[in-house]
């Protein structure tokens, strides 16, 4: 007989007793009928909204035809996918897999490749910044750091060197004979929504360039579109030679890239690298039909719009709640709130009245809503915030 006490789920994740069973568009309908704002998005991920009408049709359709065969055989949507990817980036390839930490793992296998390809397989180390979220894989946290993350998983994958995030004088000092790459979230999410900035960027990638180390943009969380670019790196006017992408790839399918170009290109030969559901049919179907959606003549511009549109009220609301809220941080649709209270208790509040937000590092509350997120749906939840913290405060 099953022990009760023990969780047929590893419990590691701390569960809001909360269950959602249908989603609208920006959205989330629990077991009561009770409607939720999500302005979480699944972490960054359904950019679309949910239950997006083309996406729906587009699985539906692809469900009834095909949904895996192997990588053994040409994928016609993976295909396609990538040509999409390359033909609206710096990029020249792409690795198709499951998730951002897969995607991040393909990036330092590269990093790995391109010096071996060189003659100097020693050159190993990539630096990386305090604050920064790669995945959960041994490579991803060893390349993170942070005391949560690598707690009572050691040893630790060796080959990363941790720098203070944005102290550019640090880099320079730590340039040395073993160092092969820079791995950057422009914006870390997980980290509290601390922004490069775009000098810092241009400054990491002519480092990079000088000593001909691989620049890799880590936007699993704030690329695809989410700040109005495709990707962060596009605001500060240079090119990757590598970007891992995943979340809001596929509007909730599991799918993530490895996207490459520059220095990055004609690294990998059969047997390197793989996976075997990564990039099947049903996954790439998805993906095609997210980007028809966001390639689509209009649909960045929305984006920014929206974007500046979102930032200037939850700005003013936060503006009158100095009591509440410390600080405002991120762009477009990526933002975040330092609250005073600690968030956990703030998010909890929040979505007692509603709204649904994802904390983060820092007593940040992050605001990720769907990229089509309208004006009103913003206005509700400044209001929501304003109404719930005012009430507390009182």
């Amino acid at each position: 007989m099953r022990n009760a006490a023990v969780p047929t789920l590893l419990p590691v994740y701390n569960r809001i007793d909360l269950t959602f069973v249908r989603g609208e568009g920006s959205w989330l309908i629990d077991t009561q009928g009770r409607r939720y704002l999500d302005f979480g998005s699944g972490i960054a991920v359904t950019g679309l909204g949910h239950c997006h009408p083309h996406l729906v049709r587009t699985l539906q359709e692809q469900a009834g035809k095909l949904w895996h065969t192997s990588n053994l055989y040409r994928i016609a949507e993976q295909e396609r996918l990538a040509e999409a990817l390359v033909a609206n980036s710096f990029a020249e390839t792409v690795f198709v897999c499951n998730s951002g930490a897969e995607a991040i793992e393909g990036c330092i296998k590269l990093v790995r490749r391109y010096w071996w390809a060189k003659g100097r397989p020693e050159r190993v180390e990539i630096v990386t910044f305090e604050g920064a979220f790669h995945g959960r894989t041994m490579a991803a946290i060893s390349a993170a750091g942070s005391k949560k993350l690598t707690e009572g998983c050691g040893p630790l994958l060796p080959g990363f060197r941790i720098l203070p995030f944005g102290d550019h004088d640090a880099l320079e000092r730590a340039i040395g004979p073993d160092t092969a790459a820079v791995l950057v979230e422009p914006i870390q999410g997980e980290g509290g929504i601390n922004i490069a900035h775009m000098d810092y960027l241009r400054g990491l990638k002519e480092i990079c360039d000088a000593n001909e180390w691989l620049f890799m943009s880590d936007e699993v969380q704030c690329g695809v579109a989410r700040t109005g670019r495709w990707f962060v790196y596009q605001h500060a006017g240079f090119t990757p030679d590598v970007v891992p992408i995943a979340k809001g790839l596929a509007g909730g399918v599991p799918v993530g890239a490895c996207v490459a170009g520059g220095r990055a290109k004609g690294l990998f030969e059969p047997g390197n690298h793989g996976s075997t559901f990564g990039g099947n049919p049903l996954a790439c179907a998805v993906a095609n039909a997210v980007l028809d959606v966001m390639l689509a003549e209009g649909f960045l511009d929305r984006v920014k719009a929206v974007g500046a549109y979102a930032e200037r009220r939850i700005r003013e609301t936060a503006a009158a709640l100095p009591e509440a809220i410390a600080e405002v941080r991120g762009t477009g649709l990526m933002l975040g709130i330092k609250t005073v209270r600690p968030n956990t208790e703030v998010a909890t509040l929040l979505r007692e009245a509603g709204l649904l937000t994802v904390p983060a590092a820092d007593n940040v509350l992050r605001l990720l809503p769907p990229l089509t997120v309208s004006e009103e749906e913003i206005e509700r939840a400044c209001a929501i915030i304003g109404e719930t913290l005012r009430a507390r405060a009182a």
